[in-house]
């Protein structure tokens, strides 16, 4: 009862059983603690079974999965890569054998693909690699001509346009089909005339994958034509050489009918003779020609 009533001993009694009570509290809260992450440790280490757990029949399994997967997958690859042989010998096989030349440029302006054609009309043993201004060196495109009657030339015509140009602008731009003409000279300096469609090729995203060029020789169907054009002229020159000595023969012919002096009329006869054999020259020596010409032309075509 003393102790009791002493203060001080009995408030140092309270402050020992009340830590005595929150030592045990504390110490059953961390066995509590530690069973617990005992029991998740055991549960996350049966969730992943090993190998070695793992039945030998399942394990069997996968791998057989596995295998024939690898299988397909090689399967697939072979006869991609056969497809991709076949198609690239197709292509191989139609550019070699087309009689026009074939010029592919790339994005940067350098041949990346050219046939036998193209090497034989160009002249060039390889076109791959090299540009436009390399290979066609200062070609000049020839200008369109109109041919409605009475339609004059466009002014801009007499401005020299390059081949390689051209092919540049389409390249640049990605213009539509272009068809165009130019003389063209060799590396070993044959002059021979090529007619040209630029196309740009298209890439499956609608950009662009570069410039194909298709190249016909011209070069026989050019000098028939000039050789119509100058068939043509002398043609012309041939009539109007014709009408003129038709008149004098018909103005002599004239005065000879109305003429009643024996020396003037022999005179116009020998004159009207004259004119007629000078007529007749000229005729027959435009026609030995023409059919000369015919003849060569003929000719060269069955070359």
């Amino acid at each position: 009862m003393k102790i009791l009533a002493n203060p001080l001993l009995l408030r140092a009694a309270v402050v020992l059983v009340c830590a005595s009570c929150a030592f045990l509290f504390g110490l059953l809260f961390i066995r509590l603690l530690r069973k617990n992450l005992a029991e998740e440790g055991d549960l996350s280490v049966n969730a992943v079974p090993s190998l070695e757990t793992m039945p030998l029949h399942l394990y069997n399994t996968v791998i057989q999965q596995l295998k024939q997967q690898k299988h397909e997958l090689q399967v697939q690859s072979q006869a991609e890569q056969r497809r991709a042989r076949t198609s690239e010998n197709f292509s191989q096989a139609v550019l070699s054998n087309l009689s026009c030349g074939v010029l592919v440029f790339g994005m940067n302006g350098l041949v990346k693909t050219s046939n036998p054609a193209a090497k034989a009309i160009l002249g060039f043993a390889s076109a791959t690699g090299m540009g436009a201004e390399d290979i066609f060196r200062g070609a000049v495109v020839r200008p369109a001509k109109s041919t409605a009657p009475g339609v004059l030339a466009d002014e801009s015509a007499d401005e020299s346009v390059l081949l390689a140009d051209e092919i540049s602008a389409v390249l640049r731009e990605g213009s539509k089909r272009r068809e165009i003409e130019a003389e063209y000279e060799t590396p070993a300096g044959e002059k021979r005339f090529i007619a040209v469609t630029v196309s740009a090729v298209p890439a499956v995203d609608g950009g662009l994958l570069g410039v194909a060029c298709l190249i016909n020789n011209r070069s026989e169907m050019e000098e028939i034509r000039r050789h119509q054009e100058l068939q043509g002229e002398i043609s012309a020159e041939m009539a109007l050489q014709l009408r003129t000595s038709l008149t004098t023969i018909s103005g002599y012919a004239q005065q000879l009918a109305n003429s009643r002096d024996p020396e003037l009329a022999k005179q116009l006869a020998t004159d009207i003779a004259h004119e007629a054999a000078q007529l007749d020259h000229s005729i027959g020596g435009f026609l030995t020609r023409k059919h000369a010409a015919q003849a060569a032309a003929v000719g060269g075509l069955l070359d």
